[in-house]
């Protein structure tokens, strides 16, 4: 999964725009939990000093005095982390727990509310620290009364918060991006299904994505099957033209072979053997160039699974009203369910050029026979003929060969089905049958089958 991914872009996107957003809620928790506590301890240094307050005179010369002190025993113990303190520019009183220490005093005090600050304080405690001015009398002078206590306590009650928030907070960031992988996974499902149907509109051209999508999705959907309405319709043209070139070079071939009997018959039997070869080497690389534009046509629609018997019962149906095939027993070892990763015209035209050549060479029988084996699909053909030699059939598979050079009789049905067989995926051999005759093996595999079905 890269950044390339729309993903991976959504899981980093959100992933960093929850992490952001926690990040200020930890800010914002820390700052009011913060808050929070010094509103605690001003409450309860202020509760105290309501104690001391009215307690408070001067004496003749201005030194603060205290008729009473506050109640909580921690100020008579001392450096217990609570303390009191009153002075003017005469002088001060403090608590008990201050013992030789003192506090430091504001340099300006002024309003009636109680001033909030930290400072360092004595025996080496920072201090959380109120402090507001009264006066006690009429005489008008001012004494600042300052309450403090030790902010360890709230300082390590602070860290102890950051600390769980932070792993609370984390802990959220994990449930989150699990929901938004969840949440991308749903709203990526749509693409999914595209992407499958995609890849079956790759393996058959006929087919087309479904229009049950998001409204999102629906225009993408609309403009692959139009993309796909569009290229059938060029590969239907081209297979028109591909026909209308086969038909009108064949016309002048005919032509020509009309010559040649003609000159043939008037004497010039070398000159009419010169045109019959010219003639029939045009009319091969006529039907290799067809044979190459077919396997092309099926490589660029993509492969279909087609049934095999029926196509393999209709080609034998037209071979044995032929002379040559109405005189040999066709023997068809073929799974009824059994479908190859062929379209049905290309699977057609196979099987016609396998079987034609066979019917051509073989003496009394030919047999076909289909299964899997070892996750892959097989396809045999066999005749009783007289074969082909091992280097004959080491060319008829070699490529850049002319077509009628790969075999005695068997070049060019030969090279017409390599080409079919490879545009479809598949691998063939040619072998030694077991009646001495020629053995044609087509293997496709399942792995790579898209149109593979099991037998049912």
């Amino acid at each position: 999964m890269t950044t390339r991914s729309i993903r991976a872009r959504l899981l980093l996107g959100g992933g960093l725009a929850i992490l952001l957003a926690l990040v200020l809620a930890g800010a914002g928790l820390n700052w009011l939990f913060q808050r929070h506590i010094e509103r605690r301890e001003v409450q309860s240094l202020e509760a105290k000093a309501l104690e001391l307050l009215p307690a408070l005179r001067l004496d003749a010369v201005g030194r603060p005095l205290a008729d009473a002190q506050p109640t909580d025993g921690r100020f008579a113990r001392p450096a217990s982390g609570l303390y009191w303190q009153a002075s003017t520019s005469a002088g001060l009183i403090r608590s008990s727990s201050l013992w030789d220490q003192q506090l430091p005093v504001p340099r300006a005090v002024a309003g009636t509310n109680w001033r909030l600050r930290r400072v360092d304080g004595p025996f080496g405690h920072r201090l959380f620290v109120i402090a507001r001015a009264i006066r006690p009398d009429a005489s008008g002078r001012v004494v600042v009364v300052q309450f403090a206590t030790d902010d360890d306590a709230s300082a390590a009650t602070m860290h102890e918060f950051r600390r769980e928030a932070a792993l609370a907070l984390l802990l959220l960031w994990l449930l989150l991006m699990g929901a938004a992988a969840v949440q991308i996974a749903l709203g990526l499902a749509p693409l999914r299904r595209v992407q499958a149907q995609l890849q079956a509109l790759r393996r058959n051209s006929g087919a087309r994505l479904s229009t049950d999508h998001p409204r999102e999705v629906a225009p993408l959907v609309d403009a692959i099957n139009a993309l796909a309405d569009a290229r059938a319709a060029d590969l239907e043209r081209a297979r028109h033209r591909a026909a209308d070139l086969a038909h009108s070079l064949k016309t002048p071939l005919a032509a020509m072979a009309a010559q040649s009997r003609r000159a043939r018959a008037e004497g010039a039997p070398q000159a009419a053997a010169a045109m019959d070869s010219t003639i029939a080497m045009a009319g091969a690389a006529l039907e290799a160039e067809l044979a190459r534009a077919r396997g092309a046509l099926a490589r660029d629609a993509g492969v279909g699974p087609t049934e095999l018997l029926p196509v393999a019962e209709a080609v034998i149906a037209v071979l044995e009203r032929t002379e040559r095939g109405g005189r040999l027993v066709f023997t068809v070892e073929v799974p009824a369910a059994l479908s190859l990763p062929v379209a049905t015209a290309e699977l057609t035209e196979l099987l016609g050029a396998l079987l034609e050549n066979a019917a051509r060479h073989a003496r009394r029988a030919v047999r076909i026979r289909a299964g899997e084996a070892d996750d892959t699909l097989v396809l045999q053909i066999d005749d009783d003929g007289p074969g082909m030699a091992e280097p004959d059939m080491a060319r008829a598979l070699q490529r850049g060969r002319r077509l009628d050079e790969a075999g005695p009789g068997h070049g060019l049905g030969l090279a017409i089905v390599t080409d079919l067989v490879e545009a479809s995926g598949g691998a063939l051999t040619l072998a030694q049958a077991d009646q001495g005759g020629l053995r044609v093996l087509i293997r496709w595999s399942h792995r790579h089958d898209a149109g593979y079905r099991p037998r049912q």
